[in-house]
């Protein structure tokens, strides 16, 4: 049984518009290369046909990866998120105990978590301790580093 990927509705967007460049544009531009490379000769010492085999393969490999999260996805609809406990949708803002620090970030499905943008997986660590929790509550995540522990300061519908 495939698990369900949770998607956000731009989540959702950003994954189709990926694979209908993919599908429409990148396979076209690298069709383009392989044909020039193989107008170029001898394929066995042909460095632009192999980059470019290789680039199809990933482009390929990309495709079948989102077509198949896609074929799983269920989106969170965050207009109707419960805005009472964190759920997956949720811009939550938390306090770091240990360093007095706020940290702010929007519980998604791992396929559209990025620390790096403030968006974290309802399945790491973090994500997992957070969910359900109020605002008020106090939550311990174990890390291999130790125990982390946060305070919720605030749940609300992301932008």
């Amino acid at each position: 049984m495939n698990k369900k990927n949770l998607l956000t509705y731009q989540g959702l967007q950003n994954l189709e518009t990926e694979l209908q460049d993919l599908k429409v544009v990148r396979r076209k531009e690298v069709a383009q290369k392989i044909k020039e490379a193989r107008e170029q000769g001898d394929l066995s010492e042909n460095a632009e046909y192999d980059a470019a085999k290789d680039e199809q393969r990933d482009i390929e490999t990309r495709i079948e990866e989102i077509e198949k999260i896609l074929k799983n996805a269920e989106v969170v609809v965050e207009e109707e998120v419960d805005l009472e406990t964190i759920s997956v949708g949720c811009q939550v803002r938390i306090l770091d105990c240990e360093y007095d620090e706020e940290l702010e970030y929007k519980i998604v499905g791992s396929t559209e978590a990025n620390s790096l943008k403030g968006k974290i997986s309802n399945e790491s660590p973090v994500g997992q301790a957070l969910l359900g929790a109020k605002v008020g509550d106090t939550v311990t995540v174990e890390t291999q580093a130790g125990a982390l522990t946060y305070k919720v300061l605030e749940i609300q519908r992301s932008n």
